[in-house]
C-alpha cells in the first residue's frame, strides 16, 4: 500500500522547503517533500557569482540540512499526479497518496528551444548564470576580457527573475570600466520587451546606466538560433522581423523556460496554457478544479513576475489556508500580485523594483522611492537577503 501523508510538497526549493516549515509552525506534522537533489541552491546569487562578487559556496547547502526537522524527505523525482485518485507517482515507480497536494516544481529549461543554444553555452566562449554549473565560468569569461563583443539575451515568455538576465552585465561593465577597457569592449543586450524592464521609474535608472556604460540595448528582440562553432548569434526583431547575425567573443543567454514537461501532461494545468503552470486561484494559490490542490512559486499559473520575493508573500498565504482549508474554514488570505527585482547595476549599487502584475510600482515602504540606485539597496541584496534565506525564510519564519 502505498504511504499516505496529511501534506505532499512537491519540490524542495525555497517554495517547498519554505512553506514545509511554516505548515510545521502551525500545527501540520505529517509533512513530506518530494526532491530528488542532494543540494539546495539559493539562485539570487547565481548572477553575483557570475559578475565576480560572490563565492560559489555562498550560494549552496546540502538539501538534508535545509529540510525541516520531521518532515520526511522523499528522495525521488515526481513524474504524475493522479489528482482525481490523490496520489503521486515517482520515478522509481511507487506512488504517495496525500490529503493536501502542494505543486511547486519550479520551472525547467527549455534549451532545445533556441537551435544551438545548449550547445553554444557549453562551447569555451558561452555560458548561462542560470545554471549554477555555469555561473562561475561565465565570471572566467567576463573578467578575462580586454576587448571584442559580449551579447547577453533574455527570452520572451516567462522567467524566473527576468531582471536577473541583465545582472552579470552591469557587474562586468563596472569592473571592465575599473580595468580601463570599457570602451574597447562591445556590449550587446538583446531584450524582448518594448523597454529596458517595463516600470518607467525602474526604465529611467536602467537606461541612464546603460548610456554610462555604453550597452547596446536592443528592445522587441530575441536570440532565435546560435552557430556555436562560427560563434554567431542570430537575433531577430520582433517589431519589423528582420533578423541580423551577430558575432561575438562571449555569449550568455538566458534559456527560455515553462513547467516541467511531466506536469504539463497532467490535469493540473489550465486548458490552453502552453506553459503547462498550475491552474491555481491567483489570490488564494487554491486550485479552482481540485480543492486540495495548491501551487505557488515559478510553477503556479499566478500572474506575478516570477521572483522569490513574491514566494515569500505566497508562502504566508497558502500556508494559512491551507490550514484552514483542512480545517472546513474560509480561506481568509489573499496573495496581492507582489514582485520584487534587484537589478545590481554596478559593483556596489542595486536599482530595487518592487511591483504588481501591472508592472506599477508597490513599494514595502510607502512615498520611498526604491527604484533609486543605492548603496544601501546594495547591502540588502548582497548581504542581508542570503542571510534572511537560509536562517529565516527557510525556516518559515520570514
Amino acid at each position: 500500500m502505498a504511504p499516505q501523508h496529511e501534506v505532499v510538497i512537491i519540490g524542495g526549493g525555497n517554495a517547498g522547503v519554505s512553506l514545509a516549515a511554516r505548515l510545521k509552525r502551525y500545527g501540520v506534522k505529517d509533512i513530506a517533500l518530494i526532491e530528488p537533489k542532494e543540494h539546495h541552491l539559493y539562485q539570487p546569487l547565481f548572477s553575483h557569482i557570475a559578475g565576480g562578487r560572490a563565492q560559489v559556496k555562498e550560494a549552496v547547502r546540502s538539501q538534508e540540512s535545509v529540510t525541516p526537522k520531521g518532515v520526511a524527505w522523499i528522495k525521488d523525482r515526481a513524474v504524475n499526479v493522479d489528482a482525481g485518485a490523490n496520489s503521486v507517482t515517482l520515478a522509481s515507480g511507487s506512488t504517495v497518496s496525500y490529503g493536501h497536494l502542494v505543486v511547486c516544481p519550479g520551472l525547467q529549461y527549455d534549451w532545445d528551444a533556441v537551435p544551438g543554444l545548449s550547445e553554444a553555452v557549453q562551447s569555451p566562449y558561452g555560458s548561462s548564470h542560470y545554471e549554477f554549473e555555469l555561473a562561475p565560468k561565465l565570471w572566467t569569461l567576463l573578467s578575462t576580457m580586454k576587448s571584442g563583443t559580449v551579447i547577453f539575451t533574455m527570452p520572451s515568455g516567462p522567467v524566473k527573475c527576468g531582471g536577473a538576465s541583465q545582472k552579470p552585465m552591469y557587474l562586468a561593465c563596472d569592473y571592465w570600466r575599473e580595468q580601463g577597457v570599457l570602451e574597447n569592449i562591445r556590449v550587446v543586450m538583446v531584450q524582448p520587451y518594448p523597454t529596458v524592464f517595463g516600470i518607467p521609474e525602474v526604465d529611467r535608472e536602467l537606461d541612464r546606466k546603460i548610456a554610462e556604460y555604453g550597452i547596446e540595448l536592443r528592445t522587441n528582440s530575441e536570440l532565435v538560433a546560435v552557430n556555436a562553432a562560427g560563434r554567431t548569434a542570430t537575433i531577430r526583431n520582433n517589431a519589423d522581423h528582420t533578423s541580423e547575425d551577430l558575432p561575438y567573443d562571449v555569449l550568455n543567454a538566458v534559456p527560455p523556460q515553462s513547467a516541467p514537461d511531466w506536469l504539463k501532461t497532467t490535469d493540473l494545468p489550465a486548458v490552453g496554457d502552453q506553459y503547462g503552470f498550475v491552474e491555481v486561484d491567483t489570490q488564494t494559490l487554491r486550485h479552482p478544479r481540485y480543492p486540495n490542490v495548491w501551487s505557488l512559486g515559478d510553477a503556479a499559473g499566478t500572474t506575478n513576475s516570477k521572483a522569490g520575493g513574491a514566494l515569500r508573500k505566497q508562502t504566508k498565504v497558502l500556508a494559512k489556508n491551507l490550514v484552514s482549508a483542512r480545517k472546513g474554514e474560509p480561506l481568509s488570505q489573499k496573495y496581492n500580485g507582489y514582485s520584487v527585482c534587484p537589478f545590481t547595476v554596478s559593483r556596489s549599487t542595486v536599482v530595487f523594483a518592487e511591483f504588481d502584475p501591472q508592472y506599477r510600482p508597490m513599494p514595502t515602504i510607502p512615498k520611498v522611492p526604491t527604484w533609486k540606485e543605492s548603496r544601501l539597496s546594495w547591502w540588502v541584496d548582497r548581504d542581508m537577503f542570503p542571510q534572511v534565506y537560509w536562517h529565516l525564510i527557510l525556516k518559515g519564519r520570514a
